[in-house]
């Protein structure tokens, strides 16, 4: 149990950038300007235990629209685990988002908890890290205004779920993301976004009409990061995506199991070749 006067509170953008340090002492790897994006999907959506008042554990239970949120961002100070204060923020953030379908990527090690909590395994993501060679020319082009709104539109046919404030932010928020489009005949053909990290860089989402598509984006991708590292989170129910990774000599080093408590949103898995996920991880 905890001691001394423990408080629920939502944080400030200031306050989560000093936790995503929290993350990246956990060896999450979080991008260098991932807290803006995500601050503007849900300023509410990121809360903050204290114990006398000092910040002592963390979880993001970002909403999109009145029928989706994703949790994430779930950590308590090393020094104060095993007090109860992480379980008690779980339990409160939980009964924020209820009844809300909820989403989050749990490492094995979590899975069963969460399973205990009403999720449900829906797929699991395949981190892939590696090396880009550019292979030939881009044939990718930045993506300008007046793709953002076609943009919008294939994540949320791919994803199933509205999040275009979130989305804004992502694609056109800051310097540290490059947003690359693939155009055929003049349609939206995929979306890649890539993003530097505290060590090196990862991809995502990329969403493809198929396997070439994809490869041309990445393609895209690898003209910008030199010999830096990349991840690239693959869902493993996409066979063209898991070859065309594996083809890329990218290797797996990390996994998650997508999972939902209430009605999973209907994800085009097909067209999902790398995941942004929401956890800041």
């Amino acid at each position: 149990m905890t001691r001394g006067r423990s408080a629920i509170r939502t944080m400030t953008r200031t306050e989560l950038e000093a936790v995503l340090s929290w993350a990246e002492a956990e060896g999450w790897n979080p991008g260098l300007a991932d807290a803006p994006a995500f601050h503007a999907a849900d300023p509410d959506g990121f809360l903050l235990a204290e114990i006398d008042g000092e910040p002592a554990a963390s979880l993001s239970i970002v909403r999109f629209g009145d029928a989706t949120a994703f949790l994430g961002l779930y950590i308590c100070r090393p020094d104060l685990r095993g007090r109860g204060v992480g379980l008690t923020l779980w339990q409160e953030g939980m009964a924020r988002l209820a009844p809300r379908t909820t989403g989050l990527d749990g490492v094995p090690a979590q899975q069963a908890n969460y399973t205990r909590s009403g999720f449900v395994t829906a797929h699991r993501n395949l981190r892939h890290s590696g090396v880009l060679t550019p292979a030939g020319p881009d044939r990718t082009r930045p993506l300008e205004p007046e793709h953002m709104e076609t943009a919008q539109a294939l994540d949320r046919a791919v994803t199933g779920f509205e999040r275009a404030a979130f989305l804004r932010g992502w694609l056109a928020g800051d310097p540290s993301r490059v947003a690359r489009v693939l155009l055929r005949d003049g349609a939206l053909a995929g979306l890649a976004v890539l993003r530097t990290c505290v060590s090196g860089h990862k991809i995502g989402p990329l969403f493809a009409a198929d396997r070439t598509a994809a490869e041309s984006l990445l393609n895209g991708c690898a003209h910008r990061t030199g010999p830096a590292r990349v991840s690239l989170d693959v869902p493993e129910p996409n066979s063209a995506a898991m070859a065309l990774a594996a083809d890329l000599k990218l290797t797996p080093d990390f996994e998650t199991a997508r999972m939902w408590r209430g009605p999973a949103p209907a994800q085009d898995l097909h067209r999902t070749f790398g995941v942004a996920t929401l956890e800041l991880g």
